[in-house]
């Protein structure tokens, strides 16, 4: 949110001077909680541990401890706890019938007042009615979310009329260099298949 209307007022036509007095949240040693701690959840905890934030995640199974010291990063068996301590809360578990509107009212209500949600998983993980209610009555403070249901949203749809949150058309992986990667890999695990050869990236091991 900062860095959009950031980029508004430095290019307005109406502005003469920057305010000092305005001020964004630092993510330096914040609490970040991480919901779905897979590989990319993984790859977000090494990120933010170059930001000295505290890593706290929620998952159906708890990681290896190695991998937990190696990102600082502490286990919460109810995702209760992590929703009341994080100041950043990150979704990125896999969309099933389990995690559908995982985040609704209640969870919502869970979370600090001054908190952001960021949703880089699937739209449907959040109930976006309960995510509009709470940011209209600013139950929590933000939210960024790079996916919605559906997508792209209905163009009067009351998520794009608050100016409390970011969407972006899921372009988590839209970079030259990742499509190639993704492209490589789809190819390595086709041809594993036809030479009769185990699958590099098999979802399901047998």
């Amino acid at each position: 949110m900062f860095l959009h209307s950031g980029c508004q007022i430095a290019i307005s036509p109406d502005t003469k001077y920057f305010a000092v007095d305005w001020l964004g949240v630092e993510v330096t040693r914040a609490t970040l909680g991480i919901i779905g701690m897979g590989n990319i959840g993984y790859k977000v905890a090494q990120r933010a541990k170059a930001f000295e934030m505290k890593i706290l995640y929620h998952n159906r199974n708890q990681r290896k401890k190695e991998e937990e010291q190696a990102v600082g990063a502490h286990y919460c068996e109810k995702m209760e706890d992590l929703l009341q301590q994080s100041d950043f809360v990150m979704l990125a578990p896999n969309l099933t019938p389990e995690t559908c509107k995982l985040i609704g009212k209640r969870e919502l209500g869970l979370m600090k007042r001054t908190a952001t949600l960021i949703n880089i998983s699937r739209g449907a993980v959040i109930d976006q009615d309960a995510l509009v209610e709470a940011l209209q009555k600013k139950v929590i403070m933000a939210a960024a979310l790079d996916v919605t249901d559906p997508e792209p949203l209905p163009r009067d749809h009351p998520l794009l009329k608050l100016n409390n949150i970011i969407i972006t058309p899921h372009i988590g992986t839209a970079t030259v260099q990742a499509i190639r990667m993704m492209a490589e890999e789809a190819i390595a695990n086709m041809l594993a298949v036809l030479n009769g050869q185990p699958i590099p990236s098999e979802v399901f091991p047998k």
